[in-house]
């Protein structure tokens, strides 16, 4: 049985697409990982990430990311 995603479990989905994105970045813009990192955090892109409620856990990476430079 599949467990059902919630606010509560989310967590555990977030940083393997946190690092897809983020390496996209770093590749693309040539910035420092840490860097990348904390522009990412502060981002509304990761602010509707975390929450369950909007689905974006749903989509890839790539969506993600293209999400991500189209907010920024």
């Amino acid at each position: 049985m599949i467990p059902q995603i919630t606010q509560d479990n989310l967590y555990l989905l977030l940083p393997g697409k946190i690092v897809a994105v983020v390496s996209m970045y770093i590749k693309e813009h040539h910035v420092p990982a840490l860097e990348a990192l904390r522009q990412f955090y502060k981002s509304n892109t990761y602010k509707e990430l975390e929450r369950e409620n909007t689905k974006l856990w749903h989509w890839g990476p790539v969506a993600i990311y293209q999400e991500y430079l189209d907010k920024k």
